[in-house]
């Protein structure tokens, strides 16, 4: 198994942690009484998270463990991502 293909796959996992958890963090915003939208969610990907990590701050004092996951887990997939590219095929 080649480091190309480790990495896409680490890639590919942490990108399916991070659409669970997108829906997670949508589904707890639903429970707050914030309106969200399944179809509009790759636009308003930002808009939502930001009104996550206020909601959890004002709640708890500190942002939600979605948060954290969310945010880490699209930044492992980009990593990855432009590691896999970046070593070609080689």
């Amino acid at each position: 198994m080649s480091l190309r293909t480790v990495l896409l796959t680490i890639g590919g996992i942490s990108a399916f942690v991070h659409i669970s958890s997108y829906i997670m963090i949508m589904a707890a915003l639903d429970r707050r009484g914030h309106k969200t939208n399944m179809l509009l969610a790759r636009i308003f990907f930002g808009r939502y998270l930001k009104a996550y990590k206020e909601v959890t701050i004002k709640e708890t004092g500190r942002p939600g463990p979605l948060y954290g996951v969310c945010v880490g887990a699209i930044l492992v997939t980009l990593v990855c991502v432009v590691a896999a590219v970046l070593i070609g095929r080689g």
